[in-house]
């Protein structure tokens, strides 16, 4: 199985994703970790101004294909190799993990990692190192 890589598109994509929490963090005082930010866009009692912040958030993540559309013509390539029933499975394992870990990749991953917080450097090195090793068994051991 070979993946594609673009180095320059990547490159954006961070700066892009970086520029938004660090935006987010200078006027809102918030995380850019979407499980918190979508938790609470659905949350019972939560300040206005805190939903409104966090519901564009999120729109703005929903909307990121239709605009690339848009700019380029074409729709995102993406490939899912899996079951719709695995899909679910693993969904539900990520959910799982972002609340037993009290967030999720990109909270812990781009942000946490940047403010020095210890508990986000573990979680991180955590899920890296599962990641690595999902990818190695699946690729080099199962064979997918």
């Amino acid at each position: 199985m070979e993946t594609s890589f673009t180095p320059w598109l990547s490159l954006g994509g961070g700066l892009m994703i970086g520029a938004a929490a660090v935006l987010l963090m200078a006027t809102n005082g918030r995380i850019a970790g979407i499980s918190g930010l979508t938790s609470r866009v659905f949350a019972r009692s939560t300040d206005g101004e805190a939903r409104g912040v966090s519901a564009l958030f999120v729109l703005g993540l929903l909307l990121a294909a239709p605009i690339w559309l848009l700019v380029s013509g074409e729709w995102p390539q993406q490939w899912v190799p899996s079951s719709p029933a695995l899909m679910a499975v693993a969904g539900l394992l990520v959910g799982f993990g972002a609340t037993y870990g009290n967030g999720c990749t990109s909270g812990h991953g781009v942000c946490g990692i940047s403010r020095g917080s210890l508990r986000s450097i573990a979680a991180t090195a955590t899920f890296m190192t599962a990641a690595f090793i999902t990818v190695f068994v699946t690729r080099h051991l199962i064979g997918g």
